[in-house]
């Protein structure tokens, strides 16, 4: 499929954090246009080993999604807490924010996205039905549970077929793309990335 990029969890390379406190696996890092040194957003998988910090990104907003385990309390201090306790229930919030991370359990596994602000944004929404994937826009798929198929309007291939732990991703692509179900049940997680100030 023109445009996609497909990723599996278990291939993606594993980058221990600098404090200890995870590790982070990286499916997507697209460079700014004006500066290559920089992202304008960017896609992972952390797993948050132990209570600790999350490291500040001034200028960028976050989104983070639990997929597995019991989650984690972040605290924002002056009183603001979030409990991110609820799989596919995805949190925004600014990475100018010194956050600590408590652990409610074990080891908590999360679908992280990160947006330059003022000129990217990002929407994730949790996916339990067939969904039209617009043209001219950024994305990424990750799969929780079920078998999807995704399938390009613009093309007579084959559908691209996914299942749990799998995702793909894509960047500005030209063309509308229909993701569907091919199991009765199943959940994934869409990452609708576009440029800052456009539907």
């Amino acid at each position: 499929m023109s445009g996609a990029r497909q990723f599996s969890l278990a291939a993606l390379p594993v980058t221990p954090w600098r404090n200890g406190g995870g590790v982070t696996r990286e499916i997507a890092s697209v460079p700014r246009v004006a500066n290559g040194g920089d992202f304008a957003w960017r896609a992972s998988i952390a797993t948050i080993d132990r209570d600790g910090g999350f490291s500040p990104f001034p200028g960028v907003d976050r989104s983070i999604t639990l997929i597995s385990s019991d989650g984690v309390i972040l605290d924002h201090g002056q009183g603001v807490r979030h409990a991110l306790v609820q799989q596919a229930e995805p949190y925004a919030f600014s990475g100018d924010d010194a956050i600590q991370a408590t652990l409610a359990g074990g080891a908590s596994q999360d679908f992280n996205i990160m947006t330059r602000r003022g000129e990217w944004q990002a929407q994730v929404q949790a996916l339990s039905a067939a969904q039209t994937l617009p043209a001219g826009q950024s994305g990424v798929l990750y799969i929780l549970s079920g078998d999807w198929q995704l399938t390009d309007g613009a093309s007579d291939a084959p559908p691209l077929r996914l299942g749990p732990s799998q995702g793909v991703w894509w960047h500005l692509c030209a063309s509308a793309w229909r993701l569907t179900l091919a199991t009765p049940q199943g959940l994934a997680l869409w990452a609708h990335i576009g440029p800052f100030g456009r539907p």
